[in-house]
C-alpha cells in the first residue's frame, strides 16, 4: 500500500515536486503526468486526444480541443501557447487565446484552467523546478499565521463597508455602490458627520493610495486598462475581503440600511 507521503506527493504539484534539475518542468492533470528536463525546443503537448498528446486533459469533454496547447522551452524558459479553440486561464485571470504570443512560466507552481462543457473547469498543473522545489514538511503543530489585515480608521471602515456591502452580502457579480448611493447611506447612518460624494471619494482614494504603496496592485489608474470604470474600487474591496479587513459581520454597522 502506498505511504501517506507518496499519496500526498501525488495529490497536487502545488505541494512541491521531487528533487530535479533546475528548469525541469512537471505537468499533471487527471489524465496523466509528464516530466521533461530543460532543452532548447523541447515541447510538451496537452489536450483531449490521449494518443496525440503527452498529457491528456478533458478527455471526456468535447469542448476541449484535441491539441489544446503546448509548453515549449525557448531561451532558458518554458512558454505556454494555446493551440485550441477555448481560451486558457492563467493565474490573475489572464486569458490566453489561440495563436496569441506564448506566456513565460516562472519557477514554481502554475495552474492552468480550461472551461469546458457545462462550466466544467479542467485543471492542468505545471511546476518548474527551481533552486529548492522539494516537498515542504508537514507543520501540524505550527501556529496558524493570520492574514495581513490593513489598518483602517473607524470612518474608513464604515465607508468601505457601505461601498462594498454587495460583496459582503455575497451577491452574484457584485459591484461597488455608486458614490451617490454610498454617500446617501452614510448620511443616513451619520447625519452630522458631513458625508458628501467628494468627501467619500477622497477618503476612498486615500485608502487606495495607502494600500498601493503597501504593494497591492490594481489600485491606481496607471495599473488598470481603460476604461477604468469601477475597477479601482472593485480591486480595493476584493483586497480588503481577501485580507479579512472586511468580513460579512461588519455589515451589522449598517443597521439594516442597505441600498436597493
Amino acid at each position: 500500500m502506498a505511504s501517506a507521503a507518496s499519496n500526498r506527493a501525488k495529490a497536487s504539484l502545488a505541494l512541491g515536486v521531487p528533487p530535479a534539475q533546475r528548469g525541469t518542468i512537471h505537468v499533471r492533470s487527471l489524465g496523466g503526468d509528464f516530466r521533461l528536463r530543460p532543452g532548447e525546443g523541447r515541447e510538451i503537448l496537452f489536450g483531449r486526444h490521449r494518443e496525440s498528446v503527452h498529457v491528456c486533459i478533458g478527455e471526456d469533454d468535447g469542448r476541449v480541443s484535441r491539441k489544446q496547447g503546448t509548453v515549449v522551452h525557448r531561451a532558458d524558459r518554458w512558454w505556454v501557447r494555446n493551440t485550441g479553440r477555448l481560451p486558457i486561464r492563467l493565474p490573475g485571470s489572464l486569458l490566453l487565446f489561440t495563436d496569441e504570443d506564448p506566456v513565460p512560466l516562472g519557477e514554481g507552481y502554475t495552474p492552468l484552467f480550461v472551461r469546458g462543457s457545462s462550466s466544467r473547469e479542467h485543471l492542468l498543473e505545471l511546476f518548474v523546478s527551481g533552486a529548492d522545489s522539494s516537498l515542504p514538511k508537514p507543520r501540524p503543530d505550527d501556529p496558524t499565521r493570520p492574514p495581513k489585515t490593513w489598518p483602517l480608521s473607524p470612518e474608513e471602515h464604515l465607508a468601505l463597508t457601505v461601498l462594498g456591502q454587495r460583496y459582503l452580502l455575497h451577491e452574484a457579480c457584485p459591484q461597488p455602490l455608486t458614490w451617490k448611493q454610498a454617500a446617501a447611506q452614510l448620511q443616513a447612518l451619520q447625519p452630522t458627520a458631513g458625508w458628501t460624494v467628494p468627501v467619500l471619494a477622497h477618503l476612498v482614494a486615500r485608502v487606495r493610495e495607502r494600500l498601493s504603496h503597501g504593494g497591492v496592485f490594481g489600485l491606481v489608474e496607471a495599473e488598470v486598462p481603460q476604461p477604468v470604470g469601477n475597477a479601482l474600487n472593485d480591486n480595493l474591496i476584493r483586497e480588503l475581503m481577501m485580507s479579512t479587513t472586511l468580513v460579512p459581520p461588519h455589515l451589522a454597522a449598517l443597521d439594516g440600511a442597505f441600498a436597493d
